[in-house]
């Protein structure tokens, strides 16, 4: 299908799966705003895609920051007037969330970052493109918007060397699963 037309917004959009995603909607005829923290990447990129002619756009953007969040998500509606398709890719790996110290002393405050990015960054994202998606009519495709959430295969399966990334996965599948069933009748779609 070709994707003339159509507008993307996705996070993580410089690098791995979000660049690969990126690259397929351009190469379809979409647009797309690239939202990273790596800013340099993201405009590289977009530099990249901009060769024939004006397709791409970037900001620097932590998802873990709401405010950051806001204001790429509102560039992106002021540069195509509307979003048709939104993919909350941002993400980081498992960090060490509690040290394996018995001879500790001291209680330590579990480090919860991976959560932040992997799920709440998503939450964002996705209540951002919901609000955009009800604001605006429906597609020459039929459509007022989609959402491509990715929860890896740890989204499925439990991987004990890495707790709070699964969960975090495991968390992005069951919001995607449960909220996603009553998006349709609106004219959206959420999947991971």
């Amino acid at each position: 299908m070709s994707e003339s037309g159509c507008n993307a917004y996705i996070t993580g959009g410089a690098s791995g799966i979000g660049r690969a995603v990126a690259q397929m909607l351009v190469d379809k005829g979409a647009k797309v705003f690239i939202a990273d923290r790596d800013l340099k990447g993201a405009e590289a990129f977009a530099a990249e895609l901009n060769k024939n002619g004006r397709v791409a756009f970037a900001s620097q953007v932590d998802v873990m920051d709401w405010e950051q969040q806001l204001s790429a998500f509102k560039h992106a509606v002021d540069e195509f007037g509307r979003i048709d398709y939104v993919y909350p890719i941002a993400g980081i790996g498992e960090r060490a969330w509690l040290p394996n110290n018995p001879k500790a002393k001291e209680f330590v405050k579990p480090d919860l970052t991976v959560l932040d990015a992997d799920l709440t960054g998503v939450l964002w994202t996705v209540s951002l493109a919901l609000q955009q998606f009800r604001r605006q009519e429906k597609s020459k495709h039929g459509f007022r918007g989609k959402i491509g959430c990715v929860a890896s295969v740890c989204g499925f399966y439990c991987v004990p060397s890495l707790p709070i990334y699964t969960a975090a996965k495991h968390a992005v599948n069951g919001f995607v699963r449960s909220y996603g069933k009553y998006l349709p009748e609106e004219g959206i779609t959420m999947n991971a």
